[in-house]
């Protein structure tokens, strides 16, 4: 072992050997531990040289390929936040590829007794190993740049989208693999999404809890590796695999956004497994209460919280996000738990300095940054408060849409302001319209279908006596809990289902579908299905011979939205808006045709908005939106001043489409919505 290079951190391999280096400020010796590929031990090599906390060190003929680990040695008081223990092997934070199961043992474990003595049974049977990854031979092409305006995102686990598919061989389903399959990249192509949301691929380990019920993690919020992906999800070469989903997708002109949790790891909290930060530099990586640095601060409801104040820690981040961005070929990120990113000892600040080096980042300038603008720590709620650049999940959207289409009182006013883009949320802020990543169901939660089906989360195979998951869900079951033969509420939900599709497709802002909710996909009423790695989790495939015509229908909103501009405009428009070449104009209108006034929004459940962009040659274009809540058929009209245009429904979520009488005036079905367009 010969001294190596400090400032690259990880193990880099070259023609002649290989560098490693790793960063532990209270590291008195590090050891480097090689394996060979079938578990057994090689050797062990001190790394020779420390510099600013960085031990480095070079191993001449170490080859890609290498299985290794650590083993740091230094103080060991767990009553002080130190944890160092040389019986632990220990992952590298900046290892390429993982491999090798993580199984739950006392020897994972680095204390032993209520006092947290030292435990050094040796882990290393136990815990999965860093591999030595070469570079890359080749560069991956530019994914399609989708401006925001002409975003759609598409929600998906790796895992849960292709385990059932029929097409997918049963080698390649459940992998990175399998999701490109070319009858998944057909059925994306023809649903005319623009990007697919995965979550997250970084690799994870399964929850001692879940284990101990013979359950695993199935939505992968439990990092313990942030440049690895994971290797459940290949057959062989998780690495390899990802980048050729990735020019898969790439290929068939879409993005690929990839959800990371920064925010904590698969570490837990103090009792938790010690597996990489925790022995290797616990009070640098980790955030701990600053009179007891035995005991962690957990903003993330998860056991413990990164440390993003230490500059090595937000260098980690940075470095992962700009491989993910460079070297996996990936267009954007949705960052869990985003307020974490943001948070100092003081509360939340949008001008933090990881928000703004991530903003920054030359590798990020053109991909896509979305917030999910929540999290359980103090000041934690932070929706519209993140800075330029960033989009963000916009929970209120979600509310406010089921609340209106199941019923609630004084819900239209809310139902316009989500239908407008959220200006009230974000434009303060200087963002536009697609800042607001609109949404009625995701991954947390229920699904579309189960929205109109369960009145009541039904969590039991979780394990936590349906304690867990939300307790709000603004859903309906219209008048039976769950699935039914009754035909009338089976049309009836399913119209439901169609009304909430086509608010999210015909809103200002960015829609975000949730793999599945185009097929009417059930989790049997789980709105917490993190542990349902199974047909719960799984989608079903079936909806697309059970009910075909949903599929088309959703298709044909999507095409609609692509298809008008005066859907997705990226400016707020209140009254109107001077273009260069045109105006724009927004009208909410009352079914008598005159526009609303701000009384008439408590009550009333039928409305229409009518947006007009007028050339300066003349030329005419004009959408409007019909919403009609009640239980019978309504006639709405447009303006006696609209322009005498020949108008046709282009839309109507009713099997009894909305009538046109003449010009103005519309018979818009019961607990319907309608789209009129111009000719």
């Amino acid at each position: 072992m010969q001294a190596g290079n400090p400032a690259v951190l990880g193990a880099t391999p070259d023609d002649s050997g290989t560098n490693f280096a790793i960063y532990s400020a209270v590291a008195e010796r590090v050891e480097l531990c090689l394996y060979a590929e079938d578990g057994q031990h090689v050797s062990n090599v001190d790394l020779p040289e420390c510099a600013d906390g960085v031990w480095h060190g070079y191993l001449p003929g170490c080859a890609p390929g290498q299985y290794y680990g650590y083993r740091v040695h230094g103080p060991f008081d767990p009553s002080d936040g130190l944890r160092c223990n040389p019986g632990k092997l220990l992952l590298d934070p900046y290892a390429r590829e993982i491999r090798g199961e993580f199984r739950w043992h006392p020897a994972v474990f680095d204390y032993s007794g209520d006092e947290m003595d030292v435990n050094t049974k040796d882990n290393a049977a136990y815990v999965p190993r860093s591999v030595v990854r070469a570079a890359h031979a080749d560069s991956l092409p530019s994914g399609p740049y989708v401006r925001w305006a002409d975003s759609v995102f598409y929600e998906c686990n790796v895992r849960g989208y292709t385990m059932r598919h029929p097409a997918i061989e049963e080698a390649a389903r459940g992998t990175f693999d399998g999701l490109r399959h070319k009858d998944v990249l057909a059925h994306l192509k023809a649903l005319g999404v623009t990007s697919v949301e995965l979550m997250p691929v970084h690799t994870f380990i399964d929850e001692h809890h879940l284990a101990e019920r013979g359950l695993r993690n199935f939505w992968g919020y439990n990092s313990v590796g942030f440049f690895a992906p994971m290797q459940r999800y290949s057959r062989a070469d998780a690495v390899g695999e990802f980048r050729e989903m990735v020019r898969a997708l790439h290929d068939a002109g879409l993005e690929v956004i990839l959800d990371v949790a920064y925010n904590h790891t698969g570490e837990g909290n103090r009792f938790g497994p010690s597996l990489m930060f925790r022995g290797i530099d616990n009070r640098t990586y980790y955030r701990t209460e600053p009179q007891d640095h035995g005991t962690y601060i957990n903003d993330t409801g998860c056991g413990n919280t990164i440390n993003i104040d230490h500059i090595r820690v937000r260098q980690l981040i940075l470095d992962s996000l700009d491989y993910w961005a460079t070297d996996m070929g990936v267009d954007g990120f949705r960052f869990d738990l985003a307020p974490i990113l943001g948070r100092r000892s003081d509360g939340f600040s949008a001008t933090h300095p990881l928000l703004s080096d991530i903003s920054n980042l030359d590798s990020l300038a053109n991909k896509k940054l979305i917030a999910e603008p929540w999290d359980p720590g103090p000041g934690g709620y932070q929706l519209g408060n993140f800075p330029p650049r960033w989009a963000e999940w916009n929970d209120k959207y979600r509310d406010n849409v089921r609340q209106f289409w199941r019923g609630d009182e004084d819900t239209s006013g809310l139902l316009a302001t989500r239908l407008h883009g959220s200006a009230d949320i974000f434009e303060a802020s200087r963002r536009r319209s697609p800042a607001s990543i609109n949404f009625i169901a995701v991954h947390d939660g229920f699904t579309l279908r189960d929205t109109v089906s369960y009145e009541h989360r039904h969590n039991e195979a979780n394990g936590e006596d349906n304690r867990d998951g939300h307790a709000h869900n603004y859903s309906h079951n219209h008048g039976v809990e769950g699935e039914t033969d009754n035909e009338a509420i089976n049309r009836l939900r399913r119209q439901q289902r169609l009304n909430m599709m086509a608010t999210l497709l015909f809103s200002q802002g960015t829609p975000l579908i949730l793999a599945g909710d185009e097929i009417g996909h059930t989790q049997e009423g789980n709105n917490n299905a993190y542990a349902q790695d199974n047909e719960t989790g799984w989608l079903d495939w079936s909806g697309l011979d059970d009910d075909p015509e949903f599929l088309d229908e959703v298709r044909e909103l999507v095409w609609l939205r692509r298809e008008n501009s005066l859907l997705r405009i990226e400016d707020y428009v209140h009254g109107s808006l001077e273009r260069d070449d045109s105006l724009v104009e927004i009208h909410w209108i009352n079914k008598d045709g005159e526009i609303k006034q701000s009384e008439e929004w408590a009550k009333s459940r039928a409305f229409s908005v009518l947006i007009e962009e007028k050339f300066g040659d003349g030329g005419y274009s004009a959408v409007a939106i019909f919403i009609n809540r009640y239980d019978e058929t309504t006639r709405l009209r447009l303006p006696e001043n609209v322009e005498k245009e020949s108008w046709h429904v282009a839309f109507s979520s009713s099997a009894e489409s909305a009538a046109m009488l003449d010009r103005r005036s519309v018979d818009v079905p019961a607990l319907s919505v309608a789209l009129l367009r111009t000719d």
